[in-house]
């Protein structure tokens, strides 16, 4: 069994780290290199950068904060936000990427799963979700940070991320983001009984305790948060001990 990861969430907006709830109510949490700093401390599995503006005017001085940390940290660094074309992805690697996340811009235009499949290898391509309940017992997809409604089956995108070549899904609902009442169980159990290819969770842990009930409860294979990691509640180190304590295997 491959052990389960960690993964704390970086929202970098204007160079600086933030967090909201239900992608509002915005606000500082520090410095992004920083912060990495720590997580890479603690014995995060990985990262997770988003620039969630993503304007084009503030692409460069985003990438200078990768460059910046992958100069400090040495793990898994996966980044994103505002990449629409594979010169984005490109350059977003150069910068020290590892894996390149992408969401509104899978949805609006899909073929960029398979084109950066294909030129970088699956393993570089993370597709986010942002979904939510449609009222009907099943999820639809959102993008432009939650704002928009899709209208699109979770199911079927997911289907057809895989079948495009992405190496991995990062599943955020909407419903719990930043509630801190615990991951969607039962979106995610939905999306792992579709899909083979990895799936993170992310979106609402609230407690110790929120990591392993995920990996108990659904194939999730790595989980992620922010607010719990950013404002000290909580460290990497605790919250694998007590996967551990509850014989998951973790990194």
């Amino acid at each position: 069994m491959l052990a389960k990861r960690i993964i704390p969430c970086l929202d970098v907006r204007h160079g600086k780290v933030v967090k909201g709830v239900n992608f509002e109510g915005v606000k500082d949490v520090g410095d992004p290199v920083a912060c990495a700093a720590e997580y890479n401390r603690q014995g995060a599995d990985e990262l997770v950068f988003y620039d969630i503006v993503a304007s084009h005017e503030g692409r460069g001085v985003f990438l200078d904060v990768v460059r910046e940390t992958a100069k400090q940290v040495f793990i898994p660094l996966t980044v994103g936000g505002g990449i629409a074309t594979v010169a984005d992805m490109r350059d977003t690697l150069r910068a020290g990427a590892d894996k390149i996340s992408i969401n509104s811009s899978a949805v609006k235009n899909p073929a960029l799963i398979s084109q950066g499949a294909e030129l970088f290898g699956s393993q570089c391509i993370v597709v986010g979700i942002d979904a939510k309940r449609n009222g009907k017992g099943g999820y639809t997809v959102f993008v432009n940070g939650g704002r928009i409604d899709m209208q699109m089956d979770l199911i079927e995108w997911v289907k057809e991320i895989q079948a495009r070549g992405a190496g991995e899904i990062c599943l955020n609902s909407i419903d719990t983001d930043g509630v801190r009442g615990g991951f969607d169980i039962e979106m995610l159990q939905a999306v792992c009984a579709n899909v083979r290819i990895p799936v993170i969770a992310s979106g609402g842990a609230g407690k110790c305790s929120d990591f392993a009930t995920a990996f108990q409860q659904t194939g999730a294979t790595a989980a992620l948060a922010a607010s719990l990691f950013h404002f000290g509640e909580l460290t990497v180190a605790q919250v694998k001990a007590d996967c551990r304590s509850k014989g998951i295997i973790v990194r």
